[in-house]
């Protein structure tokens, strides 16, 4: 059995980041996100499959082209390689956790 708090997990940006291999030695990573309005990340990627579970507010996604609002209780399935982005939209904060299939976080930016 392995326990910590969420704040004790590192802080960046908007997320506290669950480092599997940093915590109890688990095959997951997580993005504890906490995003203002108008705040999320670009274009970017995965090596591997990563779960969204959308606990409060909305945002506007960005899945492989694909354009569409997300809000609470809604979960996002984002295979390994597709690139997806996001920003909060609204007056509330988006809050979510974003499960990465992998014990340390790997993401390509694509920004240009």
């Amino acid at each position: 059995m392995y326990r910590t708090r969420e704040d004790e997990l590192p802080l960046r940006v908007s997320s506290h980041n669950f480092v599997g291999a940093d915590n109890g030695d688990t095959g997951v990573s997580v993005f504890l996100f906490n995003g203002e309005p108008g705040k999320g990340p670009g274009p970017h990627r995965h090596p591997y499959d990563e779960i969204q579970f959308i606990r409060e507010g909305r945002s506007h996604y960005i899945v492989e082209g694909v354009e569409f609002e997300a809000g609470a209780g809604d979960i996002l399935v984002i295979k390994a390689g597709e690139v997806h982005s996001f920003k909060v939209i609204g007056d509330a904060l988006l809050v979510q956790l974003d499960v990465h299939l992998s014990p340390t976080f790997v993401q390509e930016n694509l920004d240009g």
